[in-house]
């Protein structure tokens, strides 16, 4: 799978830890930064990642700061995006079956690596249900459009 990878300096040690882990797992990984600690935007990261994402260049996406909010926040601006912030595995997977969230959003000061990775996992192993969920997906959709 193909994963846009993206944060500000709050995440850059989440993000740098999951890069390396997701490549070991045999993912393929395009980080769109931050390139390290020093102070940055997170939009100026997270954009360019969720874009891809919404392109179809990318499978899913994961963008990180400090406590995920203004990443998910910024992530969700880009139309087709559904990014979801999840701090346990449990939402991480429900948000891939009822919502068929394709950005995850993490907070690097709520988690940390392991369970990071707990919740990367859960996200990128289950898939959209379907059914009576995309009927909901199709008025997000509309919502988008508005």
């Amino acid at each position: 799978m193909k994963i846009a990878i993206a944060s500000d300096h709050g995440g850059f040690d989440l993000k740098e830890d999951l890069r390396s882990w997701l490549t070991e797992q045999g993912h393929q990984i395009e980080d769109f930064g931050c390139p390290g600690h020093d102070s940055c935007d997170y939009a100026d990261f997270v954009e360019p990642a969720a874009r891809a994402v919404a392109d179809g260049s990318c499978d899913r996406g994961i963008v990180i700061c400090t406590t995920g909010i203004g990443a998910s926040i910024t992530a969700n601006k880009v139309r087709g995006i559904r990014c979801a912030l999840c701090s346990e595995p449990w939402s991480a997977e429900m948000t891939r079956r009822h919502n068929d969230a394709n950005v995850l959003g993490l907070g690097a000061g709520m988690v940390g690596p392991q369970m990071a990775r707990q919740i990367v996992t859960a996200f990128l192993t289950h898939s959209f249900e379907g059914g009576r969920h995309q009927r909901r997906i199709d008025k997000i959709a509309e919502v988008e459009g508005r």
